[in-house]
Formats: structure tokens, sequence, C-alpha cells
């Protein structure tokens, strides 16, 4: 399975942002990409005030990027904000195109390294999977993968890969923490992970605490081996996924089978 991480960056106005959706994602669809996947907080970044940006799934916002997936024949999934109860929003992954419509709501919410994120967004409260080609995908966000246990339920749900779309924060050590559990969440869930990531705004860019971005997007086997990385810079990363190695590396580095969860109970 051919998928395209866009490394882009956006800004305030998910108008322009959607125009940034287009472009990347006719960029991907022109390199046979048959998944693109856009950073979290695609719709916005993170700074702006989100609760009068939100918008529903039957969305203007959401319709768009359906109509980019349609006219490309591509699945799309792409980071925006819905509606939440009590004036928060959900940070929401929409995956939209080729027979494809689902969503999935940020479980593990960034109260760390100085940042709330559960100020104004809300929790989600399920695991989501895709199937594109007869391939199935986990969705997850940004600071779920700190978290293990997500990219194993995907695994058990017979996920061969997860995507997972960030808008990691900078500061000493992210990036080498960023690397690290990317490359830890494949190898304990023995699954493909393409992680894409905001690209560094630069030095210019002002949005106080909040996490912007810092590039660094890559894909790594089922093996936790690094195959594709970029640089801070936005960039488009084209990457062939080989299904059957999750299969090879499974009956190798048998970490699933293994398990003995009664024994965590």
């Amino acid at each position: 399975m051919r998928i395209a991480l866009s490394q882009l960056t956006t800004g305030p106005d998910p108008g322009k942002n959607l125009l940034l959706v287009e472009e990347w994602t006719r960029r991907a669809a022109d390199a046979g990409a048959r998944v693109v996947v856009l950073p979290e907080a695609s719709m916005a970044c993170f700074g702006t005030p989100l609760a009068p940006l939100a918008e529903p799934l039957d969305g203007p916002w959401a319709d768009g990027v359906r109509r980019i997936a349609d006219a490309t024949g591509t699945v799309v999934v792409a980071g925006m904000f819905t509606p939440a109860p009590g004036g928060r929003v959900a940070n929401t992954l929409l995956a939209t195109g080729a027979g494809v419509e689902a969503s999935y709501d940020k479980i593990h919410l960034y109260d760390a390294f100085g940042y709330r994120e559960s100020d104004t967004v809300a929790a989600g409260s399920g695991t989501t999977v895709i199937d594109v080609d007869g391939v199935r995908l986990g969705l997850a966000t940004c600071y779920d993968v700190r978290f293990p246990e997500l990219f194993r339920a995907h695994a058990d749900a017979g996920a061969a890969a997860t995507l997972l779309a960030a808008s990691w924060g900078a500061g000493p050590g992210k990036r080498e923490q960023w690397e690290l559990l990317v490359r830890a969440r494949a190898l304990d869930a023995t699954v493909w992970v393409g992680a894409v990531d905001q690209a560094d705004p630069g030095p210019g860019a002002d949005h106080g605490s909040a996490p912007t971005g810092i590039g660094h997007s890559l894909v790594v086997g089922p093996d936790g081996t690094v195959r594709h990385t970029l640089g801070a810079e936005p960039e488009l990363l084209v990457a062939d996924l080989d299904i059957d190695e999750v299969a090879a590396v499974r009956r190798r580095t048998s970490v699933l089978a293994n398990r003995r969860p009664e024994v965590w109970r």
C-alpha cells in the first residue's frame, strides 16, 4: 500500500488550510498514493481559538475534504475540530474517500509540558480502524503515541498499520522523544506506523506554548526500524508499506501472542 505523509504548516484560517489540503493531496495522488495523511490541526493550528471554528462532520470543511478525496481517488486522513459539549471541541481525525467514511476523536489529551489541551478539548472514548483495499489501518493522534495500549488495540482489531497525525510540541529532547515513541509503538504492536507532524513553523511564528509541530515525520516498519524520515521543513513523504512484512515480523517476534493480560487485571 502506498501512503503519503503531507508534512505541511497550517495557519488559523480553515479556508486557507483547506486549499493546502487540496494542494498536498493532489501532489500525493500524482505520486501514486492511495492514502494521504495530513497532520493534526490541519483545519486550524493550535494557538487559535478552537470553539468558534469547530464544525460538525457534515459541515463545509469536512465536505471540502470529501470533495478533494473524491476528485483525487484517494483516502484522505486530516485533523479537524468538531463541536463537543460544554463549549469545548473534539480533536478529530476525519478519514474519507474511496468508500471510507470514519472519524476518530483523540483519546489522550495533551496535559503535559505546560500545556492543557483538556481546557478546550473533550477526550474521545473509542478506537477507530478503517479498511482500504483490504488493509486495515488504525487512527491515532499526537499524544496518543505515549500510550502503547491504543496501538496494541489496533493490532488486536486486525490493523497492519497505524496512521498517526500530530502537531508535536517543541522543546528540549522532544524530537528525540518523537522518534523513540513512534519506533516503540511500531515495535510493541508489530505494525507499520506512518507518523506525520506539522512542519516546524519557524522562528517567526508565535503561538505561545501551543504545540505547532517540529516536522521530522517518519515511517517505521513493524520491526521498529525507521524506513523513511523527513527534516523540519514542509515536505511530502511517499512510502510503500509491505503488508506481508507484518505477518513475517509477528512470526519472529511474538509479543502479541505472548502477552499475559490476565496477570495485570
